[in-house]
């Protein structure tokens, strides 16, 4: 064939309700109606479409795991038999006890010791959950564990930048382990502070970084290993201790 040569209209499709052949192009086909009319192409907006959706994938992907809303797939794992959800709820009491034994000497202390108290109560409910209401519970259980980190650190510093206040209150509900992690660093850093002028915090500090980072450990084993039964719960234990640890600054 000629490559100048303009190509021959196959005769094979001829005849076949539905489809045209376009001259000059051997590979496109256009589909038309019933009075020959052409119809609008689809194949470009879907391609279109795919690729969009691709694209958001690519960049969800992208963003670390921290950063990302809470999903139930890779955080609502647990609780796989009766007495792993029976340790889990014993180790959420403590929680509740510790938010009852909180000095409650002005309003930051009260909302603080309060906030404790959720923690313990949201955290059980939420181990004692089942089924598609367990994904919102989960929610609810680190919100609560967010604010708690919040409440210390206004009873810690009575006044927080505003600007960073305005910003806890927009992503609290979103990103609820991304607040945490900013004001549990800022109340790791007023402990440390502490301790440095007061001999009387420095074992309860250093009881406090052993707690910390075992507490650490466990989150991340408990992660990384969903199936290891028990680790959630001593992650509780861990946590309550690291917790006891910071009444003593509210004396």
């Amino acid at each position: 064939m000629n490559p100048m040569e303009p190509p021959k209209r196959s005769s094979a499709l001829e005849g076949v309700h539905g489809v045209h052949v376009v001259p000059h192009s051997p590979f496109a086909l256009r589909e038309t109606d019933h009075s020959g009319e052409f119809l609008s192409p689809t194949c470009g907006t879907s391609t279109t479409e795919e690729n969009q959706l691709l694209s958001m994938q690519r960049v969800w992907q992208q963003i670390p795991a921290y950063l990302r809303p809470i999903h139930c797939r890779t955080s609502c794992h647990g609780d796989m038999h009766l007495a792993e959800t029976v340790a889990n709820v014993l180790t959420s009491i403590p929680f509740i006890a510790l938010g009852m034994h909180t000095p409650r000497k002005n309003l930051n202390s009260k909302l603080y010791a309060n906030s404790l108290i959720g923690v313990g109560v949201a955290s059980s409910v939420y181990h004692c959950s089942r089924g598609r209401l367990r994904k919102y519970l989960r929610w609810i259980d680190y919100t609560m564990i967010a604010t708690a980190t919040v409440c210390l650190s206004r009873a810690l510093r009575n006044e927080n930048p505003k600007l960073l206040m305005a910003a806890t209150a927009a992503f609290l509900p979103v990103q609820p382990l991304m607040v945490s992690l900013i004001h549990t660093g800022m109340m790791e850093v007023a402990f440390a502070k502490r301790a440095l002028k007061d001999p009387d915090l420095r074992m309860a500090h250093t009881v406090h970084k052993m707690s910390s980072l075992l507490g650490g450990m466990l989150f991340v084993a408990d992660d990384l290993f969903p199936k290891t039964p028990y680790l959630h719960a001593g992650w509780h234990l861990a946590a309550a201790v690291g917790v006891g640890t910071c009444n003593k600054l509210l004396e």
